[in-house]
């Protein structure tokens, strides 16, 4: 049923950008309420799906116009057990959700894919508590658990792969890994990091990806990071040794602010558009397999023009 899941395209060395911060979009640019941070809980009507269209479409145009490939993550990350309790959805529902969540994507692909510009589907999925605050540290065992239920629903649709955004410590990492494997599925983890490049659980981002490779037997097709500004991370993950070429995808946000300050704040910060895009550029320089672009908080299709110019200039 998908396009990719046996050869992701995403693994040449062609760039492929992503989409940018969408609950961020959504909340301050479309004025929409999301509880919880949760976007899926848009896909329960008609203007809901509408949104989230407005919101892919833009990135979608502008991967086509440039002819590069795009990696679409679904409305999902908060569509897993614990926040459908929370939110009022049936273990059902939140099926529904998942597979309809990456339906509107294939949708989007159908009227936007090219030759030039493939439209890689990707199932997300989100940290079991707060992304920025471990609340407690899972146990593989218990992540593979907990996130087995979301994978098998993407499973059955057309996702090409699954993955894993703003991870805060390897346990639930390497349980996000196994689930995927168990299910026939590529899988991509995204740790998020503070300002010191440290995962908010303490480890730091190589001994996170090292442990993640070494008890999954390198199951994960590529590593990312995300939900951090370059200046968090670019010294840790240029002096990285080995494990550093597994870091393939780098989602920034827009604003150099902590996680704290950022969750403190009362306004969306944009940050500095065209620095950012040259911080991806200094950053490909030294990293050249660094070729999955896009953002996360903050960010929106101005940010992600500005990185695919300062990256293929």
């Amino acid at each position: 049923m998908s396009t990719y899941r046996q050869a992701l395209p995403q693994l040449s060395d062609r760039i492929f950008l992503t989409d940018g911060g969408i609950e961020t979009t959504l909340i301050y640019h479309q004025g929409m309420e999301l509880p919880h941070f949760a976007a899926f809980v848009l896909l329960d009507h008609d203007a809901g799906r509408a949104a989230l269209r407005r919101y892919f479409e833009p990135y979608l145009s502008l991967a086509r116009d440039a002819g590069l490939g795009i990696v679409l993550e679904s409305a999902t990350w908060r569509a897993s057990g614990d926040w459908g309790d929370l939110l009022g959805y049936s273990r059902e529902a939140l099926a529904d959700v998942n597979r309809g969540a990456v339906e509107l994507l294939a949708e989007l692909r159908a009227e936007y894919a090219t030759v030039n510009s493939p439209v890689v589907l990707s199932g997300c999925l989100g940290p079991r508590g707060d992304g920025y605050q471990p609340e407690s540290i899972m146990s593989a065992a218990q992540a593979e658990d907990y996130h087995s239920e979301q994978i098998a629903a993407f499973r059955t649709t057309k996702a090409d792969l699954v993955t894993a955004i703003t991870m805060t410590h390897s346990g639930e990492a390497i349980g996000v890994a196994r689930a995927a494997q168990a299910h026939g599925v590529p899988s991509v983890i995204s740790f998020t990091v503070e300002t010191d490049g440290r995962l908010p659980s303490g480890e730091g981002l190589g001994e996170a990806i090292t442990a993640v490779d070494a008890e999954t037997g390198s199951a994960p097709a590529y590593y990312m990071v995300n939900c951090a500004h370059p200046t968090h991370l670019d010294k840790t993950l240029i002096a990285g040794s080995g494990w550093n070429g597994r870091v393939r995808g780098l989602r920034a946000n827009a604003s150099t602010m902590s996680h704290s300050e950022l969750d403190a704040a009362e306004s969306l910060d944009i940050g500095d558009i065209e620095d950012l895009g040259a911080r991806y550029a200094a950053l490909r320089a030294q990293l050249p397999q660094l070729t999955v672009l896009g953002g996360c908080c903050g960010t929106d299709a101005r940010h992600i023009d500005a990185i695919r110019r300062h990256a293929t200039g």
